[in-house]
């Protein structure tokens, strides 16, 4: 290493540290101005929900003070009603309300008493409606204030209904506040656009006795005599908590009730990505509250900007890296080639020696094998040189093709056409496309050439019988049939000569695969089995 090199990684470590530091500094900026901007519309959704919050307990307190005014005086309640929320004028104090009612109580089959009330309080008759099966009811004898399309509500039983039902008794039993469920409010019969409507109600307990027509009483619980409730349009309501603060919200939901089931009752713009989630305390029901502000410029862009010019100094520093860099880049590239060029040749070296060493060992074993079933010189000359042809063939068809694997029908055809089989008779021998390596392909060359040799011998290809053969893929393996028919004698396969053992080590050693032989009525049949490894047809693959 050249006496420089050790200044020049610690001067590439360094701005690579600096680098560091400013890009984390910069995405900590980035995230903190991000989570600012975000924690300062959490905190704006949690003000408008306290806001919203806030009107409704000044709702329930306005219906406190009118069950107080009834309690102490329920037989003026109409015209000190009247009085009393004409003065404290809560439709200008706290706006949302569609005003404030008395639902009288009364057994079923005993309407005279509220029609009285009714006529008492508005100086015409009105009827108790609708017809119901409960035992018992309330009816709307007083709204505040007074205007044309409340009117309609009035004589309304409340209790026919099952969703302000369900509130009353709530009410009733734990003499609490209680909203009811989303509902159509009576008076919106006569208005053409209609909005969603609730109502908060509070129970009046009697002070008559139980026996009264405007007395009831339910098990376990105290008798009342009437409810004080408000009835809510829920469009009319947020608008009126809200009123301007409404423009500088890009969108808002409202939801009576908490999860997905839970009914939209308000909304207005569109909902972005940035949602905040709020819980709104109606009565003794929680409604949620959905509010996006949709400001992605200043959420987005201040923390992006800051991102923006980290990365640019980060960038700034690491080019400086760079140029350092190239200087021992230049001379390490120098080295590794270098390095490789010995390697490579080493490589060559030592792959040329296993291949020398490997095919010696493959000639000997054929030496051997031949001596051994030879019965004097020029058998084994002759032996010894077809079976060194057949493993010269096998290796040649690899260098002349400059693959790494053969067909093997190339093979079969070329040990066929040397034994003076015809065009014709070779076009008969036929099988799928099946290619081998060259372990492979020098252990089918020496099986068929053995196969070959013999036949010319003692089988069909002497001239007496037909020869048949084929290859097929079955369950994932290649199957390869030598069959010699019409034989003058059937073949005497009890014993396995020298060649014989030796071929069948190759198929099992080098095919990793097996072969079975049988004669029977002048006929012999060999079957090969190996396993089929799917080397491609390098046709298909020109980068090889």
């Amino acid at each position: 290493m050249r006496p420089s090199s050790w200044a020049d990684r610690l001067l590439a470590l360094l701005v690579r540290f600096v680098g560091l530091v400013i890009l984390l500094a910069t995405i900590t900026a980035a995230a903190a101005s991000f989570f600012y901007n975000q924690s300062g519309e959490e905190d704006q959704a949690a003000q408008i929900a306290g806001q919203v919050n806030m009107r409704l307990r000044d709702h329930v307190a306005v219906l406190e003070g009118v069950r107080a005014l009834y309690q102490s005086d329920s037989a003026a309640s109409g015209p000190g009603i009247r009085a009393y929320l004409n003065a404290l004028q809560p439709q200008v104090r706290a706006p949302g309300m569609e005003g404030v009612g008395i639902a009288a109580a009364m057994r079923a089959g005993t309407p005279a008493a509220l029609e009285a009330k009714l006529r008492e309080n508005y100086g015409e008759d009105i009827k108790v409606w609708p017809a119901t099966d409960q035992p018992i009811g309330f009816s709307v004898v007083l709204v505040e204030p007074y205007t044309p399309r409340r009117h309609v509500a009035l004589g309304f039983d409340m209790y026919s209904e099952p969703v302000r039902r369900a509130a009353m008794r709530r009410a009733w039993q734990t003499g609490q506040p209680a909203a009811s469920g989303i509902v159509h409010l009576a008076q919106e019969r006569a208005v053409k656009v209609k909005q969603p409507g609730f109502l908060i109600y509070l129970p009046v307990y009697a002070r008559a006795p139980a026996g009264s027509d405007t007395v009831v009483t339910a098990d376990g619980v105290r008798p009342v005599e009437a409810f004080v409730y408000a009835p809510f349009r829920t469009t009319d309501m947020i608008k009126a908590v809200l009123g301007p603060q409404l423009d500088g919200i890009a969108g808002i939901e409202v939801y009576a009730g908490e999860g997905p089931s839970a009914p939209l009752v308000f909304s207005k713009g569109k909902m972005g990505w940035d949602a905040h989630e709020e819980k709104l305390r109606v009565a003794d029901r929680i409604w949620t509250m959905r509010i996006s502000y949709g400001r992605n410029l200043e959420r987005l862009g201040r923390p992006f900007a800051i991102l923006l010019f980290g990365i640019a100094l980060a960038l700034l520093a690491t080019q400086l890296h760079r140029v350092q860099r190239r200087r021992i880049s230049a001379f390490q590239a120098l080295a590794a080639q270098r390095a490789r060029h010995a390697e490579d040749r080493e490589l060559m070296i030592g792959e040329m020696a296993h291949r020398m060493k490997n095919a010696f060992a493959r000639i000997g074993a054929l030496a051997r094998i031949t001596l051994r079933e030879s019965e004097s010189l020029e058998d084994f000359e002759t032996k010894f040189d077809g079976r060194m042809r057949a493993l010269s063939d096998a290796k040649q068809m690899l260098v002349t093709g400059a693959v790494d694997s053969v067909q093997l029908d190339r093979i079969v055809h070329r040990e066929l056409e040397l034994a003076g089989r015809s065009p014709t008779e070779l076009a008969a021998v036929t099988g799928p496309d099946v290619r081998l390596d060259d372990e492979g392909a020098q252990a089918l060359s020496l099986a068929i050439h053995e196969f070959v040799t013999n036949s010319i011998k003692y089988g069909a290809l002497s001239g007496i019988g037909a020869l048949a053969v084929s290859w097929r893929r079955v369950d994932g393996q290649i199957e390869l049939n030598w069959i010699e028919s019409d034989l003058p004698e059937t073949p005497h396969i009890d014993t396995e000569s020298f060649g014989t053992q030796f071929i069948r080590t190759l198929i099992e050693r080098q095919l990793k695969g097996s072969w079975q032989r049988s004669a029977v009525d002048n006929r012999l049949t060999i079957v090969i089995r190996w396993p089929d490894n799917g080397i491609p047809d390098p046709a298909l693959n020109p980068d090889r």
